[in-house]
């Protein structure tokens, strides 16, 4: 396999590899099995976490990263993406990672066959790297055995392309996925949903977070957003010694997705979260750049 445009594009055997490989990496770190390997990352939208993880994650294992910011590209002076894509693949990378606003960009870019191609999140469709991250944070808490476990994803879940890819992901490994949001946050969808949290916070093992994505509405839909912590904010009343755990993407919106006591609280995996990403991009770069 040459790229990671969605998870749909991992087999099952695959899917276990990038764990395992995750698991033994947090276990050891591994020597540098990517030298002479050059990636480029190209990110259109901003990133913190994502960004970073990759950089490490590469770098740790030997491999040459070189960045290209596309607000200083030649994309602003008229140059096409795929005209940047290209001259960029000239240089002969081993594998270029992209994060875009546009759902299709990683397939065309992928669709050309020059390298590599990693979704570091596009749109509101997918971001693979995330959904596999916390699939194996949550199968390390739960020692392996997810399959019967119930997720509710709570929040901003129609502009969340962390949230779709999650439940193609989770849903496959046999996780029960609920949807919780206002009206105005839920996607067409066939799975359960509710408006209150309250209807199913004693049937959960999980809850994920999300950030509302003011950016990606066209209007803003709430006037204030204490009065959206008031009923999706995880706080201690909502939770409290109910032993779920709690995940979030990142970045947080304090006292309006998570409260400041939950993020300070063992069930919360937020950095557990990031640390994991690490070591799951390494085994995907792994995957894609070594055992292909």
């Amino acid at each position: 396999m040459q790229h990671l445009l969605d998870t749909t594009d991992l087999s099952d055997k695959q899917i276990a590899q990038i764990l395992e490989d995750a698991k033994r990496f947090k276990q050891q770190r591994p020597g540098h099995l990517l030298c002479n390997k050059l990636l480029i990352t190209l990110f259109f939208e901003n990133s913190t976490r994502t960004r970073s993880s990759f950089e490490v994650a590469a770098k740790r294992l030997g491999a040459t990263v070189v960045h290209l910011d596309p607000s200083r590209s030649s994309t602003n002076k008229g140059e096409t993406l795929e005209d940047t894509f290209a001259n960029l693949c000239a240089m002969e990378p081993d594998g270029v990672i992209i994060r875009h606003s546009e759902n299709h960009t990683p397939r065309l870019l992928a669709d050309k066959k020059m390298t590599s191609v990693i979704n570091a999140g596009a749109g509101n469709y997918a971001h693979p790297t995330q959904a596999l991250l916390d699939l194996f944070t949550v199968m390390e808490h739960f020692e392996g055995n997810v399959s019967g476990k119930t997720i509710a994803i709570v929040g901003d879940i129609v502009s969340s392309r962390v949230a779709n890819s999650a439940i193609r992901l989770f849903t496959r490994m046999g996780m029960k996925v609920v949807l919780v949001a206002p009206q105005s946050f839920m996607p067409q969808s066939d799975l359960p949903q509710y408006e209150q949290l309250e209807e199913v916070i004693d049937k959960v093992d999980v809850i994920m977070s999300l950030r509302a994505q003011l950016e990606r509405h066209a209007t803003p839909l709430f006037d204030d957003y204490t009065i959206y912590a008031k009923h999706y904010c995880i706080n201690k009343d909502r939770l409290g010694d109910r032993n779920i755990v709690v995940l979030h993407p990142g970045p947080v919106m304090r006292n309006i997705d998570i409260s400041d006591e939950i993020l300070e609280d063992p069930r919360c995996k937020v950095l557990e979260q990031v640390k994991n990403g690490v070591y799951v991009r390494m085994a995907v770069l792994k995957l894609l750049l070594l055992d292909a």
